[in-house]
Order: C-alpha cells, then sequence, then structure tokens
C-alpha cells in the first residue's frame, strides 16, 4: 500500500521537474536566440567586409620577411609545471631573464594571474633542456613551425602571396614550408626548440587563476639572436623585388649574452638594410615582448624609424609608448584595455614617430643628405576584444576596412584551430559602445551588427575598430598576433 503510493507521487514529480525545464527553456531561448542571431550577423557583417577586397585574378603580392625561425612545443602550462615539480611562489615578482626554478616559478606567476602573454630569455640551458625532456612525453603535446617570421610568412603565403624568408632552419623545418616560400639563410642541423606554455581562461594554479587565455614562452635560443640570415637575405632582396619588407623576431635579442656592442652592430647592419630599399617598398616592424630598455632605445634608434607600419598588442603598445616618452619599460599592463584606452596611445606613438620623422627629415635637407626615415603610416594594434588600426590618408595602405575585418575574423580562426568560424564558439566581450576617446566629452560609437566595422576621420588620417568573436574554446593562443598582423597586411599591399 505504502510502495504503491509513491507511484503516483514520483511521475508528478517526472512531470514537475521536466515541466520546469521546459519552463526554464521557453524564458531562457529568447535571450539567447537573440545573442546567437547577434553573433551569426556580426559574423556574416564581417565575412562580406573581408571579401569585399579578393585576391582573384591579382598577381600575387611579393613579400619578405626576416628573421629567424624555430620549433615551438607546446604544452599545457600548469601540467608541465606539476610534472617538472614546480611549486606555485607566494611571490609573483617580474625578471629580464631566468636563470632557475624559482625565478621561473615567480615570473610565470606575475603573468599568469592577470593572462598577459610574456616571452623571456633563459640563461640556464641544463635547465631548459630539462624542462624541454618532461614536455616531450606529456600528453597532448603538439610540435609547430614557430617564430614570428615563419609564422607570418606561413599566413602571407595561405592568403596569396609570394614570400622569401631569413632565417636559419633545418631541412626537416623547411620541407613543411609552403611551396610559396623561399629561404634565404644557411641549413642548421637542429633547431631552436621554444616552449610555450599554453593555459585556457580559468586555469588554477596554486592560489592563482588566469583571467584570459594566454602563453608564456621560454626559449634558450643560441641562433636566431645573432641574425645570422641577414646577408643572404639581403642578396636575395634584389632579385626578388618585394611589395612589402617584414622585420620580426628582434625579441630573441632582448637579454640575450652578447659580447659588448655586439647587438647594436647587427642592429646597425639592419637599419643599413633597410634604409637602403626602394622607398616604394612598404616596410612593417612588428612588435614583440621587450622588457631591456637598451634594446628599446636600440630599436628606437635603427629599426622603428624606417618602418612606416608596426603591428602590436595591448602589451607592447604602452610599452613602446612609454620609451618614445623617456619613461621606464612598461613590463605588464592591462590585457582587456577599453577601446578608448588603446585609441589614444595609438595617436600619441603617431604623433611622437611622425615629429621626431619631420625633425630628421629637416636636419638631412639641412645637411644636404638624403632623408633614410620614414613616416609611420600605419598602425596596427591586436587585442583579444578587438582590432585597431589608424592608418594615413593618401598613404599607399589600402583597404583599411576589410584589413580590420579580415585581422578580427583571422584571430578566431587561429585560436580556435579552424578557418570556419563557428559562433556556437565564440563570444563578444567588447563593449555595445565604445567612446573614441577618453577626453570628456567624446563621440562615443555604438556596435552595429550589420556594420560591425566603425571607420572615421581625424586629423591626417583614418581610424577603423572591429570586434574579435573571442574563441571560447581555445586550440592555440601562441602565434595569434602574428597571425593577425599578416592577414591584415595582405590586404593592404
Amino acid at each position: 500500500m505504502e510502495a504503491g503510493g509513491r507511484v503516483p507521487w514520483v511521475k508528478y514529480g517526472s512531470v514537475v521537474s521536466l515541466f520546469v525545464v521546459v519552463l526554464a527553456l521557453w524564458f531562457r531561448s529568447p535571450q539567447n536566440a537573440v545573442l546567437d542571431d547577434r553573433l551569426d550577423t556580426v559574423l556574416s557583417s564581417l565575412l562580406r567586409a573581408e571579401q569585399k577586397v579578393g585576391m582573384n585574378n591579382v598577381a600575387r603580392p611579393r613579400v619578405a620577411i626576416g628573421f629567424g625561425g624555430c620549433v615551438d612545443l607546446i604544452v599545457d602550462s600548469v601540467s608541465l609545471l606539476n610534472k617538472t615539480g614546480i611549486q606555485p611562489t607566494d611571490q609573483p615578482l617580474h625578471h629580464d631573464y631566468l636563470e632557475n626554478v624559482e625565478q621561473l616559478a615567480q615570473s610565470f606567476a606575475y603573468f599568469f594571474a592577470p593572462g598577459a602573454a610574456a616571452e623571456r630569455f633563459m640563461l640556464n640551458e641544463t635547465l631548459f633542456s630539462e624542462l624541454v625532456e618532461g614536455a616531450r612525453d606529456l600528453p597532448g603535446n603538439r610540435w609547430s613551425v614557430g617564430g614570428n617570421a615563419p609564422v607570418m610568412a606561413s599566413r602571407m603565403a595561405t592568403e596569396g602571396c609570394d614570400v622569401l624568408l631569413g632565417g636559419t632552419f633545418s631541412t626537416d623545418f623547411t620541407d613543411v614550408l609552403s611551396q610559396h616560400i623561399t629561404v634565404a639563410g644557411k641549413v642548421i642541423d637542429e633547431p631552436d626548440i621554444h616552449l610555450i606554455l599554453e593555459y585556457p581562461t580559468g586555469a588554477r594554479w596554486g592560489r592563482y587563476t588566469s583571467r584570459r587565455a594566454n602563453r608564456y614562452i621560454i626559449h634558450s635560443d643560441a641562433n636566431n639572436p645573432y641574425l645570422s640570415s641577414m646577408e643572404e637575405f639581403a642578396q636575395k632582396l634584389i632579385d626578388f623585388k618585394p611589395d612589402l619588407l617584414v622585420v620580426g623576431g628582434l625579441q630573441m635579442m632582448d637579454n640575450f649574452p652578447f659580447r659588448s656592442g655586439e647587438r647594436e652592430a647587427l642592429l646597425s647592419r639592419l637599419g643599413h638594410l633597410l634604409s637602403s630599399s626602394s622607398p616604394q617598398i612598404g616596410i612593417h616592424f612588428e612588435m614583440a615582448s621587450f622588457v631591456e630598455e637598451s634594446i628599446m632605445e636600440d630599436l628606437l634608434h635603427y629599426v622603428i624609424p624606417h618602418a612606416d607600419s608596426l603591428g602590436m598588442n595591448e602589451q607592447e603598445l604602452p610599452n613602446l609608448l612609454s620609451s618614445l616618452k623617456g619613461s621606464n619599460i612598461t613590463v605588464l599592463s592591462d590585457p582587456n584595455p577599453r577601446v578608448a584606452t588603446v585609441l589614444d596611445q595609438m595617436r600619441e606613438v603617431y604623433r611622437i614617430l611622425n615629429q621626431r620623422h619631420k625633425e630628421a627629415s629637416a636636419e638631412s635637407r639641412a645637411n644636404g643628405a638624403r632623408a633614410t626615415v620614414k613616416p609611420l603610416t600605419r598602425l596596427h594594434v591586436h587585442t583579444l576584444a578587438f582590432q585597431a588600426m589608424i592608418v594615413t590618408r593618401g598613404s599607399k595602405w589600402k583597404n583599411t576596412m576589410s584589413a580590420t575585418a579580415k585581422a578580427s575574423l583571422t584571430a578566431n580562426r587561429h585560436v580556435c584551430g579552424s578557418n570556419d568560424i563557428d559562433p556556437s564558439k565564440a563570444r563578444l566581450i567588447m563593449d555595445d559602445s565604445f567612446s573614441v576617446s577618453r577626453q570628456e566629452g567624446s563621440q562615443r560609437i555604438p556596435l552595429q551588427e550589420t556594420r560591425p566595422v566603425s571607420c572615421w576621420s581625424e586629423e591626417d588620417y583614418d581610424i577603423c575598430v572591429a570586434p574579435v568573436l573571442v574563441c571560447t574554446e581555445v586550440y592555440q593562443t601562441a602565434g595569434g598576433g602574428d597571425n593577425v598582423s599578416a592577414a591584415g597586411l595582405v590586404l593592404q599591399i
């Protein structure tokens, strides 16, 4: 009797549960449907903007890219640290370079919690080798072509360019490169390995939780800091006749133990290579994680004055601006900056560098010499939430709106590891509207789903901002900036 009395209540309870679930879905569905429709609309609109400029029936652009390359060993950061017995530290600290386990733990914790990208040279070759051995048999590890120049070269070849790549590579390395990439540089037996310690949003290491997905890179590279392919690259450059010359990978020189004056001599040779190239060739310099003040000074003297295009992320932008203003290196900045903050910093970098160009040109004319420095006419900043470009009106750089859209789409494609963008694995974290500046009374621009790339004119330049469909199922963050910058450049040359 008692058992028989419970059956109706069990059945009734199941009906109630089902009713509650259906009721919850009924009330939740419209909101989810709106979000899904919004993402679909933004995606289709970005795709239309990207496709406004096609590469079909057009001669393949010719791009020369230097320097260096490596093999990336990509692992889950927390898994590797746990496997190798590296314990979470109570003292997150910044270190310019790494010499021991304690410094590695402190440096990793410093960048891991805010989710900021970082790259450090490890002086301790024994410790580095132990970490590599620990990573080799870690479940889920992956090997990949690495280095700023090869990654950008691969993206540009994929997007329809013919590429001259300057670097020293092993035959195994060159065998996996695109047929549209020609290598300039000597062959080495063993490539340098760079350890890529990836982590997703919400990863935990001791008491630390990452605010966003990112990576911490360690290397003990003894080849790439010397730019050993530069001479052969310069020779092949003459016959290659590029439309664009790209320089990256110079962070390998940061805190490397050069002999006195050695690094300055190498950068001086690079500066001569850039200044002697045809004025019609666009020159792009891709920034990276620099922490040594002296190398920033050298870059501002030997490299950046010869580049008319710069690319960087939200960490590298304030770092460059601090150096331009004579301040200390900015080691860690907001990993999720507001649009207005980034645009104000971009305007200031643009203003300072072009003021320096005017002064240098005036001095050259006064001395009767040919001006070899270039004005900055293109500045691209890539962040997790959005892409932003400043392009001088009337300059050689074209299709800025489409290029900004392509950069945005490429961010998702690379991080998700798929050319097909799935809106169910993406989200918008850019605000529904943004101020064009932090100055009081500045205009606010709403994010329009049907026209997500916002472009407007100021002074002598145009600005475009596009939201990123942020990947929620991360495959790889390393190489994201290089892929995004390369994709944006393809439509502008």
